[in-house]
């Protein structure tokens, strides 16, 4: 008798695809940043003195123009009284040549008194009106030495504690500095970018700096606070140095963020996330499906007959473990995911939907046997 033997089919690898992604992609630039009062002002006594009170709370919240410090005006004062004596002297003078010009004037017309006469009466009249001018800038310097003495705050903000006590002698120079205020309910953040991504940037018309409105989104900032959590407002970049640093081939940029609970403190370091580009409607799939060779970078995509097929394509931005394709794939291709380091180009396959868990369970557990 004769025997027969039954055909045995071949068996098909078995590989995990799953279909691209077609979305709104965010770019972003990674950088270490410092925040940065909006304005920190120092205070400066800018006359000698000695310190007579203190007229605020330290660390609390002072208002633009409100008093700081009183430095001893009793010096002032008297200088204030002396330019004002001194004033009312000149004028009387000026008052006296003025009159002395006025008699002469028609006894020169009639010959009653010589031409040497006038000019010396109208040459005093001039020399007292300027004696006039001089007294009243010396009254307003006087008095601008004695509103110097009325230390207030040029600026909103909050105070530091005194740098000097009450009693010490104060005045212009190393002896100066009173206290500093912060205005920090805005805060600045300087970073440093690199040129690439600058002219990454550039090449989507991206302009740092300026508010481009026909555009859906703007190049904001997100920035950590201390707990490396991450800040709830955004801010925008308002500045963008225009030259290189020749040494790092960075070049500062800074954003402006709204700080109104004093959660961004001045000085301290903080990690800066960019949004650099939106990729609208891009192609996206799994970092881990790409290969890299040296021909360029390469996927296996399963035509309809379930066959795979090896396929270079042109790789975008990568994010989240998944990669942007610029070029070389469809929305609606199915690509290997997972299994195709045992493919060859051409071979058939057996193909198992990311998506579908049993299965890949399944499967898993077989491989383990």
């Amino acid at each position: 008798m004769a025997g027969c033997k039954k055909k045995v089919e071949p068996q098909l690898p078995i590989v995990i695809v799953e279909k691209p992604v077609k979305k709104d992609v965010q770019i972003y630039g990674e950088y270490v940043g410092t925040i940065k009062a909006e304005s920190f002002v120092e205070i400066h006594a800018r006359v000698e003195g000695y310190l007579e009170n203190m007229m605020f709370e330290e660390g609390k919240r002072v208002k633009q123009g409100d008093p700081l410090f009183i430095i001893s005006p009793a010096l002032y004062k008297a200088r204030v009284e002396k330019a004002k004596a001194q004033l009312k002297k000149n004028e009387v003078q000026a008052a006296k040549a003025a009159r002395d010009v006025q008699r002469l004037t028609p006894l020169y017309e009639q010959h009653a008194a010589s031409q040497l006469d006038l000019d010396n009466a109208i040459a005093a009249k001039e020399n007292a009106e300027a004696d006039v001018a001089m007294s009243k800038a010396d009254l307003d310097q006087a008095n601008l030495e004695l509103s110097y003495t009325r230390v207030t705050s040029p600026i909103t903000g909050y105070i530091s504690e005194r740098l000097v006590d009450i009693g010490t002698l104060v005045g212009p120079g190393s002896k100066s500095k009173l206290a500093t205020v912060v205005k920090s309910d805005t805060v600045n953040v300087d970073f440093k970018m690199t040129a690439l991504d600058y002219l990454r940037a550039e090449r989507r018309n991206v302009k740092f700096g300026v508010q481009d409105t026909t555009r859906s989104w703007q190049p904001t900032v997100t920035v950590t606070l201390a707990d490396n959590s991450e800040y709830p407002v955004k801010g925008i970049v308002d500045f963008a140095d225009p030259s290189v640093d020749p040494k790092t081939g960075t070049f500062t940029v800074r954003a402006i963020l709204p700080n109104p609970n004093r959660k961004l403190l001045p000085g301290q370091a903080t990690r800066v996330k960019l949004l650099l580009d939106v990729r609208e409607r891009a192609i996206v799939i799994p970092r881990k499906a790409l290969s890299i060779e040296k021909g360029g970078a390469f996927i296996y995509v399963l035509r309809r007959d379930d066959v795979a097929e090896k396929r270079f394509v042109q790789i975008g931005p990568e994010f989240d473990n998944s990669v942007v394709i610029e070029r070389g794939l469809g929305e609606n291709e199915r690509v290997v995911v997972e299994g195709y380091n045992k493919l060859e180009p051409n071979v058939k396959v057996q193909p198992v939907l990311s998506s579908d868990d049993k299965a890949i369970q399944a499967l898993r557990e077989k491989e383990e046997e």
